[in-house]
């Protein structure tokens, strides 16, 4: 599987979510890049978000966000040799 522009941006729209409050949304403003727009929509029509333009995360758009993190922290994070 390769990493597509398209999953790149779904990603960086997932980033931009914090995975550790339920109460807190984002908004996707019309006026943003047409890639992360367009990315709002599939989350949206994936089942991720409860809205096309962000909103707030499903069960599971919690558990992508998590994944998100976590993977953004182990290639932050300098390992070992």
């Amino acid at each position: 599987m390769s990493f597509t522009p398209d999953l790149i941006a779904e990603l960086e729209v997932l980033a931009l979510f914090k995975h550790d409050s339920s109460q807190e949304g984002i908004k996707i403003h019309k006026n943003a890049s047409p890639a992360l727009v367009a990315a709002a929509q599939r989350l949206y029509e994936k089942g991720l978000t409860d809205q096309p333009d962000g909103g707030y995360l499903t069960s599971l758009g919690h558990d992508a966000v998590e994944s998100v993190q976590l993977l953004q922290n182990i290639l932050k994070t300098p390992q070992p040799a």
